[in-house]
């Protein structure tokens, strides 16, 4: 594998499996966005693009299907940036020929990057947006001097952002993980397919992470556990009979970066899921009972050595002879059936904290905010995803029903601590 425009390289061990699942309602998509205190420039932001794409070699590719597995191609051209018409998150045909698993969007004030899970996670998706922002400004004529968080144009890419790091460190001799419980499932209609709602809350950092400070825990921990009671009411509010046939385990997924674990520079993706559990069949839980719960399992579960249980899963069901040696037709039939089986049924739903996004002094006045949105699931029809930027912190929920009473409960519960929320939705 080299940097020269022929080049090709397979995709990562997390990366493989969505070419495989993609579909009008999991279309793998993630998004993250800036929006700006000023109208934005498209044809600077084109420019912008083209100068940086030579430093993300890795992503100015197109996907192609071999006999076994799909597999990434460079190709000389630059994707074009596009205005923003479609819902987010979908409408982007990743296999068809000639297109890239990322697009850039532009709308008002807003600059957005969706990429697909395929090609990497949202550590390199942030990566990318902050290096292309430093870009656009740097073509307005501001000059940054702070370099931490970013990649400059004029740097040359390293070979280690390419690396397929869960296989560089896998321990064959770790034992699997067990396995996890079949997860509740919100009993809502689902929307039709091509259509993805988003609701976004805005809070005031400070406010918030003072909360959680009372409770001397993390903003990660302290939010999960608010999600876990939300859904807990949404659980006991139902009829009973109603109750007694759906009532499971909620089971949330928690996406952990790798990179502050293990020292990768990997730019692909290169994450793991923790999966702090609640069973309501088991009683009523209190506020301070579930996170005490969270706050325990949090600090446990994110630990080198249960990591490692996670990483040898996955990269031993890649490295399984039977799933090797399926064509790719067939196993473009039976991965979205096993991942429905092994996956998705095994999560109620999930929360993505990307924490707090800092910029070059030179520019932080021209951006007013950050926004992540999370992949639609059809197996996990509501998700949650956390960004903050200065003294906001947007809690957007993604989902793929009308129905609103989880994130309802959710923010109404923020507001009963006296902490201010401003609804925006699309």
């Amino acid at each position: 594998m080299t940097h020269k425009n022929n080049s090709w390289f397979r995709l990562d061990n997390a990366g493989k499996l969505y070419p495989s699942i993609m579909s009008s309602r999991v279309s793998t998509l993630f998004r993250l966005s800036v929006t700006l205190y000023e109208i934005v420039d498209p044809e600077i932001l084109q420019n912008a693009l083209n100068i940086l794409m030579p430093r993300f070699p890795y992503f100015q590719v197109n996907l192609k299907s071999g006999i076994f597995w799909y597999y990434f191609v460079h190709t000389s051209k630059i994707p074009l940036v596009e205005e923003e018409i479609f819902y987010p998150c979908m409408n982007m045909e990743v296999k068809k020929r000639g297109k890239f698993p990322f697009r850039v969007l532009y709308y008002n004030k807003r600059i957005s990057v969706e990429f697909s899970h395929s090609i990497t996670d949202g550590t390199g998706g942030l990566i990318f947006l902050k290096s292309l922002i430093v870009e656009y400004f740097r073509l307005k004529g501001i000059e940054t001097t702070d370099t931490e968080g970013f990649f400059k144009y004029n740097e040359a890419p390293h070979i280690e952002e390419y690396e397929d790091a869960f296989k560089k460190y896998y321990n064959k001799k770790i034992p699997k993980p067990p396995k996890k419980d079949r997860a509740f499932k919100f009993p809502f209609s689902l929307e039709e397919k091509g259509v993805y709602h988003i609701v976004t809350g805005i809070i005031p950092s400070k406010a918030i992470l003072s909360k959680a400070k009372e409770f001397n825990v993390s903003l990660t921990e302290f939010l999960l556990a608010l999600y876990f009671q939300s859904i807990l009411e949404i659980i006991y509010s139902m009829p009973s009979k109603k109750r007694k046939k759906l009532i499971k385990p909620i089971i949330l997924n928690v996406p952990v970066n790798l990179r502050g674990i293990y020292p990768s520079k990997t730019m692909r993706n290169f994450f793991i899921s923790v999966t702090p559990k609640i069973d309501p069949r088991l009683g009523i839980y209190s506020f301070e009972e579930i996170i005490k719960y969270v706050h325990y399992f949090m600090q446990t579960e994110i630990d080198k050595r249960y990591i490692s249980q996670q990483i040898k899963m996955n990269v031993k069901s890649e490295l399984s002879i039977i799933l090797r040696l399926f064509p790719l037709p067939l196993k473009n039939l039976v991965l979205p059936i096993a991942y429905n089986i092994v996956a998705e049924s095994r999560y109620t739903s999930g929360l993505s904290n990307m924490g707090k996004i800092t910029m070059p002094k030179e520019i932080e006045e021209y951006i007013d905010r950050f926004d992540l949105y999370p992949p639609p699931s059809q197996g996990n029809i509501i998700k949650v995803a956390i960004i903050s930027y200065r003294d906001k912190l947007n809690i957007t929920f993604g989902k793929l029903t009308s129905n609103n009473d989880v994130e309802r409960i959710f923010f109404r519960k923020i507001r009963k601590m006296n902490i201010p929320v401003k609804i925006e939705t699309n």
